[in-house]
């Protein structure tokens, strides 16, 4: 298994407290860091999805 998806597994699990503080705590702190994180789970997913096309382009070569 790939070293970043394995990444993006952990950040998913990483923001699982702030989800919990914001949507059933209600605390507004949380739902900010909760969205910083998540904008950093898209870069991850990002760089994955690069890595995949690569991969897939130099594999046809």
């Amino acid at each position: 298994m790939s070293e970043k998806y394995q990444q993006l597994l952990d950040h998913v699990k990483s923001l699982e407290h702030d989800v919990e503080k914001f949507y059933v705590k209600g605390q507004a702190a949380a739902g900010t860091r909760l969205r910083k994180g998540l904008s950093d789970l898209k870069k991850l997913a990002q760089d994955i999805r690069n890595e995949v096309q690569d991969i897939k382009t130099q594999r046809k070569a």
